[in-house]
């Protein structure tokens, strides 16, 4: 298992994978009210923890999708990546894409936190790129069925 260096400054439980397979871990607010989401209002949630993750790894944020499902709640830069050299806290960027509001409470589990490695790639320019069956097919190419 990877070891990660974890800062909680704040008063919520490490996040932890809740079955043995689990890919992510829950992430909780760490608020001093509660806050509300009014319908498609976002707002940036605090967790109070701190992070260093190792070189070639980030951790995805993820929304929960109970919270997408039963109240139109999910982050709004899914997935939210933390690279391994931020040292910030780590936040959520929760919107309400419901048309009522919602009341983000105090260790209420609000995003998931996934582990991935991550390689860094260098771009070479060149004239024109080799041919593909696919080639330049987009959104929807291979149809509906």
């Amino acid at each position: 298992m990877l070891k990660i260096k974890v800062v909680n400054r704040g008063h919520q439980q490490l996040p932890a994978y809740a079955t043995p397979q689990s890919a992510g871990m829950d992430l909780r607010a760490n608020l001093e009210e509660p806050v509300t989401l009014r319908p498609l209002e976002r707002r940036l949630i605090p967790t109070g923890l701190y992070m260093a993750l190792p070189e070639g790894y980030e951790a995805q944020v993820r929304p929960r999708s109970g919270l997408a499902l039963k109240h139109g709640l999910t982050v709004l830069n899914a997935p939210g990546t933390i690279d391994a050299d931020y040292r910030g806290e780590i936040g959520v960027v929760l919107v309400n894409l419901s048309q009522q509001d919602f009341v983000v409470n105090d260790g209420e589990r609000i995003a998931q936190l996934v582990i991935a490695r991550c390689e860094q790639g260098e771009l070479t320019l060149v004239e024109q790129l080799d041919e593909t069956e696919r080639g330049e097919g987009g959104y929807g190419h291979t149809g509906v069925k």
